[in-house]
């Protein structure tokens, strides 16, 4: 089987994806990249991040199935529409279609007020999450969405009210694909519900092999 990537979310860092990779049948295909690495002491901007990214599937060589959650979502569906020939599956987990600039601002002006070691546990230390935030707010997929060819399975956890519309319309505009929601998951389903979150992967990779 082709590798797996699972990218993490801004709020995590790669060992998120821990206890999801112990319930996977192919385990020993997963990669989890830790996104600040990837940077190399470069700014934590979208654009470099998204290069950085796009270097390391490319360094795997052949097509990858790609998984994301939140900002790694974002990464992930970024990547399969530049380049589809890469690309053998996409799951997309708990992230929006256009980046929601009313909700951003709330949450930076909250970020503002804490401690760097508050970020610690965040993939970025409190600047890198501030540029990288500046640098998404006019992201958006929506109109680019329907190219995508690839299988695709989007999961959202059913406690994950502000993701819960961008899945229904990931699952109505990219033709194909599956819709299914993890029961008593939040935004991290990789954490909420990591035995649930793989056996989805499990069923889906199954099927796609």
């Amino acid at each position: 089987m082709e590798k797996i990537i699972l990218l993490h979310g801004s709020g995590h860092r790669a060992a998120s994806w821990d206890k999801t990779v112990s319930y996977l049948k192919n385990r020993e295909e997963a990669l989890c990249p830790e996104l600040a690495a990837l940077l190399s002491g470069r700014a934590a901007g979208y654009p470099e991040l998204y290069a950085a990214v796009a270097r390391y599937c490319d360094s795997i060589g052949g097509p990858v199935h790609l998984c994301g959650l939140s900002l790694g979502g974002i990464l992930a569906l970024n990547y399969a529409l530049d380049f589809p020939e890469k690309v053998k599956t996409l799951v997309l987990i708990g992230m929006p279609h256009r980046i929601p600039k009313a909700a951003f601002a709330v949450q930076n002006a909250v970020f503002r007020f804490l401690p760097r070691s508050v970020f610690d546990t965040m993939a970025f230390d409190k600047s890198g999450t501030f540029a990288l935030g500046r640098s998404m707010k006019h992201l958006d997929f929506s109109a680019r969405v329907g190219a995508i060819r690839c299988p695709v399975l989007i999961l959202c956890g059913e406690r994950d009210r502000a993701n819960l519309k961008s899945a229904q319309f990931f699952a109505q505009t990219i033709k194909g694909a599956q819709l299914r929601y993890l029961r008593r998951s939040g935004h991290a389903v990789n954490e909420d519900s990591p035995a649930a979150l793989a056996e989805q992967l499990n069923q889906f990779y199954a099927s796609h092999p």
